[in-house]
């Protein structure tokens, strides 16, 4: 890789969030993923890749779209909306590419929802609950532990 690929990429993680937006339109022709910021760093660093040495063949590229499209899932490897099922307990979830940060014993993590459920240290799970147990060791209501519970879930009477 040149020296100037490797500065333009190590770049990126210096720009705002509207700064990287701006230069995916320009390089892209259209306006990123309502992804996070991480997302959209690593669509950056493949595009400057792929305009200093070329992308893989449009055969290679068409292979790839069909399979995704036979297997439910949209260009960014996400199930399409259309297909999505959303339980009843997800009810009022962030929307997806928020990230989830909370510390615990003197230790940050984070975690992104996404499609369906949520991703953890490169790993996608389908509760919070289960991010929780990975993180504590113990069970946890994961909604509780990402502060996402209120105190008072019963809904306030109107008198």
């Amino acid at each position: 890789m040149s020296h100037s690929v490797l500065k333009q990429i190590a770049n990126l993680s210096n720009l705002s969030h509207t700064e990287l937006k701006n230069l995916y339109v320009t390089l892209n022709g259209s306006e990123p993923p309502a992804y996070n910021r991480d997302f959209i760093i690593k669509r950056l660093s493949y595009r400057i890749q792929e305009l200093t040495y070329g992308g893989l063949p449009e055969s290679t590229r068409a292979a790839m779209r069909d399979v995704l499209k036979r297997q439910g899932f949209d260009e960014y490897g996400g199930r399409r909306r259309s297909r999505l099922i959303v339980p009843k307990h997800q009810d009022g979830m962030p929307v997806v590419g928020t990230r989830l940060i909370r510390d615990w014993n003197d230790r940050r993590y984070e975690v992104t929802v996404t499609y369906g459920g949520f991703e953890f240290e490169g790993r996608r799970y389908r509760s919070l609950s289960a991010i929780a147990k990975v993180i504590t060791g113990t069970h946890w209501n994961g909604r509780a532990f990402f502060g996402l519970k209120q105190q008072n879930d019963k809904k306030a009477k109107v008198g």
